[in-house]
């Protein structure tokens, strides 16, 4: 039997009048996760530490998507945020710094503390604040990456941020149930992240991570949405981390 609610699950339009809030969202994989889901019918706000980033999203955005400046690295600022912007019905964490890989010896204790300040502390404020506003049936989704379970030298505080966030994510299952809590593991990703590296430097990376990924290529951003999309949809998921990362984890 045909119900309405397989019609519209038919039609790709499972998002549709629903709000999504998108912290980290103004570009890369937040960005592609927005503009996704735009596509599929939902309102969308995205916010980011720089205005200039919030202006330049909402430029690409339809018409009704909302944009916040606020500082990620305070839990007041976050509270604010989320009074500001009332209930919605889906919360997305893609917030992050670049990350400087480096030899253990070379890290002192400040640099460690302050990799963790915006991606992990940023993700527990913003699920603490943001999960009073949710909507019955709403879902929270956080971010981590393949250096949790496949280290490399030099990955030592990235590795750990990975590992914590799994952990944050199973937790806040349990804790904030029935709200839905869940974590997209990517990996490589061709974002502004790999910015700072000099382009031949980032560009060797690509092609050498490309070679020995089993799908040859490194990721996109709008291959990662996909995944933030799915786990919005679905609605039996949580505590459930979802790889993709062209098969980096194998390799």
């Amino acid at each position: 039997m045909v119900t309405a609610h397989t019609e519209t699950r038919a039609m790709g339009k499972e998002l549709q009048g629903k709000r999504v809030v998108l912290l980290g969202g103004t570009s890369g994989i937040g960005l592609a996760t927005a503009e996704a889901a735009s596509h599929e019918g939902a309102t969308v706000v995205v916010v980011s530490s720089r205005q200039a980033r919030v202006d330049e999203a909402l430029a690409q955005l339809p018409a009704g998507a909302e944009g916040y400046a606020v500082d990620l690295s305070s839990d007041a600022a976050i509270r604010d945020l989320f009074e500001r912007v009332g209930a919605f019905d889906h919360l997305v964490y893609t917030a992050g710094d670049s990350l400087k890989v480096a030899p253990l010896d070379a890290i002192t204790p400040e640099q460690a503390r302050a990799a963790f300040e915006i991606r992990y502390f940023g993700a527990l404020a913003a699920a603490k604040y943001g999960s009073r506003r949710i909507r019955p049936g709403g879902s929270i989704t956080l971010t981590t990456g393949n250096a949790g379970p496949r280290p490399q030298k030099g990955w030592t505080v990235i590795t750990s941020i990975c590992t914590a966030m799994e952990g944050l994510t199973r937790a806040l299952a349990v804790e904030l149930a029935p709200i839905r809590v869940n974590a997209v593991m990517a990996g490589i990703v061709r974002t502004n992240l790999w910015s700072p590296m000099p382009d031949a430097d980032r560009d060797a990376l690509f092609d050498q991570v490309a070679r020995a990924l089993p799908v040859g290529r490194v990721g996109e951003p709008a291959d990662i949405a996909q995944a933030y999309l799915y786990l919005m949809r679905e609605g039996y998921s949580t505590g459930t981390v979802l790889l993709v990362d062209g098969g980096g984890v194998l390799v």
